[in-house]
């Protein structure tokens, strides 16, 4: 199963600015859904195509409530997510998905809250320590090299 996370903005409630709009109702309908962090809508999809698909039905929505839009595909990584463009991307054909390891945002977790996020490079195969604040956890997400460099 290829997963999806929406994590909200802080200013807008996501699970209630998504299910009260009947496109992106529409969209959820067939998922179960679930809250892994504070303000986050995630579920579960058939696929990586599946994914891309779901996050493209509700870019209107993304773009005004959500900060993040997450894939973890297990063909790639069992524990490491994939920035949306990168899903894209590697569902496309456009970049060999062994390839996607080198740039990174690393995001605290501060109980269930998900804390400012961390670019950092893999360092002889490891990841750096997020070193920003304490923090519970980390949350490691593949970038691809232009979100990583901010173009």
């Amino acid at each position: 199963m290829t997963q999806v996370c929406l994590v909200g903005d802080d200013a807008v409630d996501l699970r209630y600015e998504l299910l009260s709009r009947e496109t992106a109702r529409a969209a959820l309908a067939t998922y179960d859904l679930h809250e892994p962090f504070a303000n986050s809508v995630a579920v579960d999809t058939v696929s990586l195509g599946a994914a891309v698909s779901l996050l493209n039905d509700l870019n209107w929505y993304l773009v005004r409530f959500a900060d993040y839009a997450l894939v973890r595909e297990p063909s790639v990584s069992t524990e490491e997510w994939l920035s949306r463009d990168l899903a894209e991307r590697i569902r496309d054909g456009d970049c060999d998905p062994e390839a996607t390891d080198a740039y990174l945002r690393i995001h605290g977790i501060d109980g269930d809250d998900l804390v400012e996020p961390m670019y950092a490079t893999r360092v002889e195969g490891t990841i750096p320590e997020y070193d920003l604040r304490d923090v519970d956890d980390t949350l490691v997400v593949r970038v691809t090299e232009a979100e990583f460099g901010g173009a």
